[in-house]
């Protein structure tokens, strides 16, 4: 150790530590920090949330539901659009002329070829079989434009699906949005298909019970995770808005339609697309339902 204290850096590193050490000891130990919260602010958070414990025990004004966002899927493929067409025109026209003749082409040739012949009178074994049937290719073609003229398309191509708004079989090229027609205070509005929260639950069971509210309850859906997707928040006309209920705040939740049953279209229930939403919603909840729905 007495070598040590000739090291010139010793010295100042334990006048250091000395001054370290007497400064951060109390008569109560070590130094304590105030980390205390204002109990203004403490009381403004239990009324945000609408539990019990604040000052008057007040409730939150708002009125909480949960809503679903149910789609369908498009069944069949879209039709092409007009670039998408010219696409597949050039690369038809592209395989046919680095294609060989099939062997119908082939016999349309040499049918040419024998009936040039025949007017011609170049070939005499035309005559051995002048009192045969023969069927030609072009007779074939003939039976074939027949059959395909008799060919139904399925129903689903009709038009006559196209305006059945109440049926999840319309539109199956697109992607659909179900809403039914529900009693806001005094008003029947149309609205994404939505219920009341109530104590005890989430607001994504609040939706499943939306779901299974529905008319006919045919309907089995995935929701798409336990967040929600989207919020609208609306005040009461003013003739039925109080202190204690001021207005709505309404959560979206997004799921996709499994499966459904063959029931009867309902009248409290659509079917759209994206593009035919704006008919039957108001503008402002239309833009925050624009904002999460997609077309696939």
């Amino acid at each position: 150790m007495a070598a040590l204290s000739g090291v010139p850096w010793i010295r100042p590193l334990r006048r250091l530590l000395s001054h370290l050490n007497g400064s951060g000891r109390q008569a109560g130990g070590c130094r304590r920090v105030s980390v205390n919260i204002p109990s203004c602010g403490a009381q403004q958070l239990r009324k945000l949330s609408g539990g019990p414990g604040g000052e008057a025990g007040v409730a939150s004004p708002w009125r909480l539901f949960g809503a679903l966002c149910l789609q369908r899927l498009p069944v069949i493929a879209q039709k092409p659009s007009a670039i998408e067409e010219q696409f597949a025109q050039l690369t038809r026209q592209m395989d046919l002329e680095n294609s060989l003749f099939s062997d119908h082409e082939l016999r349309l040739q040499e049918e040419a070829e024998r009936m040039r012949r025949k007017k011609d009178d170049y070939d005499s074994d035309e005559e051995d079989s002048a009192g045969q049937d023969i069927i030609t290719a072009e007779d074939l073609e003939d039976s074939w434009e027949q059959r395909f003229k008799k060919v139904q398309p399925s129903l689903v191509f009709k038009e006559t699906s196209e305006l059945n708004l109440g049926s999840a079989d319309r539109c199956l090229a697109d992607s659909l949005l179900l809403l039914a027609r529900q009693r806001v205070v005094d008003q029947d509005l149309w609205l994404l298909p939505q219920m009341q929260w109530q104590a005890g639950e989430t607001l994504r069971h609040t939706a499943e019970r939306a779901l299974a509210s529905l008319p006919g309850s045919g309907f089995k859906a995935t929701f798409l995770g336990n967040v929600p997707c989207g919020v609208y928040k609306y005040k009461f006309p003013e003739n039925v808005r109080t202190e204690s209920c001021v207005g709505a705040k309404v959560f979206f939740f997004k799921a996709l339609l499994s499966t459904h049953s063959d029931s009867p279209p309902q009248d409290s229930l659509m079917w759209l697309r994206k593009d035919e939403l704006q008919s039957y919603l108001r503008p402002a909840y239309l833009e925050k339902v624009n904002r999460f729905v997609l077309n696939f």
